[in-house]
Protein backbone atom coordinates (compact mmCIF):
# COMPACT_ATOMS: atom_id res chain seq x y z
CA UNK A 1 0.00 0.00 0.00
CA UNK A 2 2.74 2.37 0.79
CA UNK A 3 4.49 2.21 -2.22
CA UNK A 4 1.65 2.25 -4.36
CA UNK A 5 1.14 5.34 -2.61
CA UNK A 6 4.77 6.33 -3.19
CA UNK A 7 4.14 5.65 -6.66
CA UNK A 8 1.20 7.32 -7.78
CA UNK A 9 2.78 10.63 -5.69
CA UNK A 10 5.92 10.55 -7.57
CA UNK A 11 4.22 9.76 -11.26
CA UNK A 12 1.80 12.95 -9.95
CA UNK A 13 4.94 14.78 -9.29
CA UNK A 14 6.63 14.41 -12.59
CA UNK A 15 3.38 14.64 -14.79
CA UNK A 16 3.46 18.71 -12.64
CA UNK A 17 7.04 19.08 -12.80
CA UNK A 18 7.02 18.31 -16.76
CA UNK A 19 3.66 20.34 -17.26
CA UNK A 20 5.60 23.33 -15.04
CA UNK A 21 8.40 23.41 -17.05
CA UNK A 22 7.27 23.59 -20.23
CA UNK A 23 5.04 26.37 -19.20
CA UNK A 24 7.40 28.33 -17.51
CA UNK A 25 10.09 27.70 -19.95
CA UNK A 26 7.84 28.89 -22.83
CA UNK A 27 6.69 31.74 -20.09
CA UNK A 28 11.01 32.68 -19.56
CA UNK A 29 10.98 33.20 -23.36
CA UNK A 30 8.10 34.96 -23.70
CA UNK A 31 8.88 37.33 -21.56
CA UNK A 32 12.33 37.53 -23.21
CA UNK A 33 11.51 37.96 -26.49
CA UNK A 34 8.76 40.46 -25.35
CA UNK A 35 11.36 42.25 -23.62
CA UNK A 36 13.56 42.24 -26.44
CA UNK A 37 10.30 43.79 -28.56
CA UNK A 38 9.44 46.47 -26.55
CA UNK A 39 12.93 47.53 -25.52
CA UNK A 40 13.76 51.08 -27.14
CA UNK A 41 16.53 51.38 -29.41
CA UNK A 42 19.36 54.26 -28.39
CA UNK A 43 22.72 54.75 -30.13
CA UNK A 44 23.04 50.59 -30.91
CA UNK A 45 22.01 49.58 -27.89
CA UNK A 46 18.47 48.46 -26.69
CA UNK A 47 16.96 50.34 -23.40
CA UNK A 48 15.14 48.30 -21.08
CA UNK A 49 12.23 49.05 -19.02
CA UNK A 50 13.71 48.00 -15.70
CA UNK A 51 10.43 47.08 -14.29
CA UNK A 52 9.66 43.93 -17.19
CA UNK A 53 13.60 42.98 -16.22
CA UNK A 54 12.63 42.99 -12.96
CA UNK A 55 9.58 40.90 -13.53
CA UNK A 56 12.25 38.86 -15.72
CA UNK A 57 14.56 38.69 -12.81
CA UNK A 58 11.74 36.95 -10.69
CA UNK A 59 10.33 34.68 -12.82
CA UNK A 60 13.87 33.12 -13.29
CA UNK A 61 14.44 33.40 -9.57
CA UNK A 62 11.36 31.80 -9.22
CA UNK A 63 11.92 29.03 -12.06
CA UNK A 64 15.55 28.48 -10.36
CA UNK A 65 14.06 27.99 -6.81
CA UNK A 66 11.37 25.80 -8.42
CA UNK A 67 14.45 23.53 -10.34
CA UNK A 68 16.51 23.66 -6.89
CA UNK A 69 13.35 22.44 -5.25
CA UNK A 70 12.59 19.50 -7.90
CA UNK A 71 16.36 19.01 -7.61
CA UNK A 72 16.20 18.36 -3.82
CA UNK A 73 13.23 16.16 -4.41
CA UNK A 74 15.12 13.91 -6.66
CA UNK A 75 17.63 13.87 -4.79
CA UNK A 76 15.84 12.67 -2.08
CA UNK A 77 13.93 9.74 -3.88
CA UNK A 78 16.93 8.76 -5.85
CA UNK A 79 19.02 8.28 -2.20
CA UNK A 80 15.35 6.34 -0.98
CA UNK A 81 15.69 4.16 -4.33
CA UNK A 82 19.52 3.87 -3.41
CA UNK A 83 18.81 2.97 0.35
CA UNK A 84 15.95 0.69 -0.52
CA UNK A 85 18.29 -1.38 -3.77
CA UNK A 86 20.72 -1.67 -0.79
CA UNK A 87 18.68 -3.47 1.51
CA UNK A 88 16.97 -5.35 -1.41
CA UNK A 89 20.65 -6.19 -2.07
CA UNK A 90 21.40 -6.92 1.27
CA UNK A 91 18.38 -8.97 1.93
CA UNK A 92 19.05 -10.76 -0.80
CA UNK A 93 22.56 -11.80 0.01
CA UNK A 94 21.15 -13.18 3.34
CA UNK A 95 18.54 -15.22 1.04
CA UNK A 96 21.40 -16.23 -0.62
CA UNK A 97 23.14 -17.73 2.52
CA UNK A 98 20.35 -19.04 3.58
CA UNK A 99 19.71 -20.72 0.19
CA UNK A 100 23.00 -22.11 0.47
CA UNK A 101 23.12 -23.33 3.85
CA UNK A 102 19.49 -25.26 3.07
CA UNK A 103 21.23 -26.92 0.16
CA UNK A 104 24.04 -28.00 2.07
CA UNK A 105 21.71 -29.52 4.69
CA UNK A 106 19.57 -30.92 2.02
CA UNK A 107 22.54 -32.60 0.57
CA UNK A 108 24.08 -33.52 3.57
CA UNK A 109 23.09 -36.53 5.56
CA UNK A 110 24.52 -36.82 8.93
CA UNK A 111 25.77 -40.41 9.91
CA UNK A 112 27.16 -41.88 13.39
CA UNK A 113 27.03 -37.61 14.33
CA UNK A 114 29.47 -36.56 11.10
CA UNK A 115 28.00 -35.13 8.29
CA UNK A 116 28.45 -36.35 4.59
CA UNK A 117 27.53 -35.46 1.19
CA UNK A 118 25.09 -37.52 -0.20
CA UNK A 119 27.31 -39.23 -2.66
CA UNK A 120 29.94 -40.13 -0.13
CA UNK A 121 27.39 -41.69 2.06
CA UNK A 122 26.05 -43.44 -0.56
CA UNK A 123 29.43 -44.67 -1.77
CA UNK A 124 29.87 -45.44 2.06
CA UNK A 125 27.02 -47.39 2.15
CA UNK A 126 27.76 -49.12 -0.63
CA UNK A 127 31.22 -50.27 0.44
CA UNK A 128 29.46 -51.29 3.81
CA UNK A 129 26.97 -53.01 1.58
CA UNK A 130 29.62 -54.98 -0.55
CA UNK A 131 31.96 -55.57 2.47
CA UNK A 132 29.03 -57.30 4.40
CA UNK A 133 28.14 -59.77 0.88
CA UNK A 134 31.82 -60.36 0.90
CA UNK A 135 31.62 -61.52 4.49
CA UNK A 136 28.23 -63.48 3.81
CA UNK A 137 29.70 -65.12 1.17
CA UNK A 138 32.83 -65.69 3.04
CA UNK A 139 30.24 -67.21 5.94
CA UNK A 140 28.70 -69.49 3.23
CA UNK A 141 31.51 -70.95 1.74
CA UNK A 142 33.12 -71.77 5.46
CA UNK A 143 29.83 -73.09 6.59
CA UNK A 144 29.25 -75.31 3.86
CA UNK A 145 33.18 -76.59 4.36
CA UNK A 146 32.79 -76.94 8.01
CA UNK A 147 29.33 -78.84 7.37
CA UNK A 148 31.33 -81.15 4.71
CA UNK A 149 33.82 -81.92 6.80
CA UNK A 150 31.06 -82.51 10.16
CA UNK A 151 29.31 -84.60 7.78
CA UNK A 152 32.74 -86.59 7.05
CA UNK A 153 33.52 -86.51 10.32
CA UNK A 154 30.22 -88.04 11.20
CA UNK A 155 31.03 -90.65 8.89
CA UNK A 156 34.16 -91.19 10.01
CA UNK A 157 33.16 -91.48 13.55
CA UNK A 158 30.46 -93.75 12.29
CA UNK A 159 32.68 -96.23 10.71
CA UNK A 160 34.91 -95.96 13.88
CA UNK A 161 31.81 -97.03 16.26
CA UNK A 162 31.04 -99.98 13.90
CA UNK A 163 34.47 -100.90 13.56
CA UNK A 164 35.23 -100.81 17.46
CA UNK A 165 31.76 -102.30 18.56
CA UNK A 166 32.69 -104.97 16.12
CA UNK A 167 36.47 -105.51 17.76
CA UNK A 168 34.71 -105.34 21.17
CA UNK A 169 32.45 -108.07 19.75
CA UNK A 170 35.40 -110.06 19.36
CA UNK A 171 37.73 -109.19 21.90
CA UNK A 172 34.80 -110.17 24.22
CA UNK A 173 33.81 -113.53 22.14
CA UNK A 174 37.75 -113.87 22.85
CA UNK A 175 37.37 -113.22 25.99
CA UNK A 176 35.26 -115.72 27.13
CA UNK A 177 37.20 -118.41 24.58
CA UNK A 178 40.34 -117.89 26.70
CA UNK A 179 37.68 -117.53 30.29
CA UNK A 180 36.64 -121.37 29.34
CA UNK A 181 40.00 -122.50 27.88
CA UNK A 182 41.45 -121.38 31.37
CA UNK A 183 38.11 -122.41 33.30
CA UNK A 184 38.59 -125.96 31.29
CA UNK A 185 42.30 -126.27 32.06
CA UNK A 186 41.85 -125.17 35.47
CA UNK A 187 39.42 -128.37 36.00
CA UNK A 188 41.81 -130.33 34.49
CA UNK A 189 44.04 -129.35 36.38
CA UNK A 190 41.82 -130.20 39.76
CA UNK A 191 41.08 -133.38 38.40
CA UNK A 192 44.13 -134.41 37.82
CA UNK A 193 45.10 -133.52 41.32
CA UNK A 194 42.62 -135.54 42.76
Amino acid sequence: MKKLLFSSICALFLTAYGTAQVSTETTIDEKFAELIENSNNFKGYKVVDTGELTTLQNLTSKRIAELKEEIAASKEASLAYKQKIAKQNTDMEALEAKLNQVTAEKDAITFLGFPFSKTSYKSTMWGIVGILILALALFIVRFKKSNVDTKEAKKNLAELEKEFDSYRAKALEKEQRLGRLLQDEKNKQMKLAK
